[in-house]
C-alpha cells in the first residue's frame, strides 16, 4: 500500500500560474479560476478544516498543490492524506512538487470506494478546491453526496466560493444545498488576499 502518512517535503514552488491559466482556458467549468489559490486562503481553509487533529485527511481538486502544501504542513505525523485530482497536466505538477504523496486520479465522486481501498471506514477531515459554482446542480448534487458518504459523522468538510460566484444561480443552489445537508454550516469573512476574494463554508457533518 502506498505511504499516505509521511511523504516528503513539497519541491520548491514552480512557475504555475501560466499552467493553471492554460488550463482554465482549456476547461474552465473544471478548473474555476484563473489563479491558484492564495497561501492566505490555504492557511484559513485548512484550519477551518480541523486538519491538525484529524486522522483521515482527503483533498478534492488538489489542482497545483496550493492546499496540498499547507495539509502537510499542518498534519499529524501519523495522519493520512489522499489527493485527488482528475487534470492530467496539473497531477503532472503534484507528482513534482510531492513526490510521496498518493494522487489519485480519478473523479471526487468515488471518494468512499478509494477510501475503501485504502482501508479507511471514513475521512474526519476534507478539504476542497473544486469550483461548485461552475457545477451544473446534478452534478453537485452528486459529489455532495459521495462527500457525505465519505465523511465521518461530526467531520469536517471545508470548501470555498469566490465573492463573484456567490449570487450566481448555481452558487446560491449550492450554498443552499449544503445548508439542508449538513448539520451546522458556516460561513468565514470574506478573505480578501486572494484572486478573486473568497469566503470558506465550515461545513460539519
Amino acid at each position: 500500500m502506498p505511504n499516505t502518512t509521511n511523504p516528503a517535503k513539497p519541491q520548491v514552488h514552480r512557475p504555475t500560474g501560466r499552467l493553471f491559466l492554460r488550463e482554465f482556458l482549456r476547461n474552465p467549468t473544471r478548473i474555476g479560476a484563473v489563479a491558484p489559490s492564495s497561501r492566505v486562503l490555504a492557511r484559513e481553509i485548512v484550519r477551518l478544516a480541523n486538519v491538525t487533529e484529524s486522522q483521515i485527511i482527503v483533498e478534492y481538486g488538489a489542482g497545483t498543490g496550493a492546499f496540498t502544501e499547507e495539509i502537510l504542513r499542518c498534519k499529524k505525523p501519523e495522519a493520512s492524506f489522499l489527493a485527488i485530482e482528475s487534470n492530467p497536466a496539473l497531477i503532472q505538477i503534484l507528482r513534482e512538487r510531492f513526490p510521496n504523496l498518493v494522487i489519485l486520479e480519478n473523479s471526487v465522486e468515488e471518494t468512499p470506494r478509494l477510501l475503501r481501498q485504502f482501508q479507511f471506514a471514513h475521512a474526519d477531515s476534507i478539504v476542497s478546491g473544486l469550483p461548485w459554482s461552475s457545477f451544473s446542480e446534478e452534478l453537485q448534487d452528486r459529489l455532495l453526496k459521495a462527500t457525505l458518504e465519505a465523511l465521518r459523522p461530526g467531520g469536517v468538510f471545508a470548501t470555498f466560493a469566490y465573492l463573484t460566484g456567490l449570487v450566481l444561480p448555481s452558487g446560491i443552489a449550492f450554498r443552499r444545498k449544503i445548508k439542508s445537508l449538513f448539520r451546522r454550516v458556516t460561513i468565514s469573512p470574506a478573505v480578501w488576499r486572494n484572486l478573486p476574494p473568497a469566503v470558506i463554508y465550515q461545513c460539519i457533518r
